[in-house]
């Protein structure tokens, strides 16, 4: 296969990879989520998993520029007057 791999198939990949380095780094460096985030939800996942935060590309270039927007908008109504910086790492404190 010619080129690499984006979006939606490194998604899970990417978010384990996530995890990983907030629990090596001990949260106590920034991480940049990406790779299949789509929706706000695919968003407030890589906040979780440890990305102080996330950028997106794909998709936006499937669905325009309008995508950045929508997911940010997305991710305040899911937030429910949380900040991003209350769930980064949330999956490692659970544990």
């Amino acid at each position: 296969e010619e080129g690499g791999l984006s979006g939606a198939p490194l998604r899970d990949m990417a978010l384990a990879t996530t995890r990983e380095m907030y629990r090596l780094t001990q949260g106590k460096m920034a991480i940049v989520g990406c790779g299949g985030i789509r929706t706000a939800e695919d968003a407030l996942a890589f906040a979780r998993a440890g990305a102080s935060c996330v950028q997106v590309y794909s998709s936006m270039t499937v669905d325009g520029p309008g995508k950045a927007r929508e997911i940010k908008d997305g991710v305040v109504r899911l937030l429910k007057g949380r900040k991003w910086a209350d769930v980064v790492g949330e999956d490692a404190r659970r544990k």
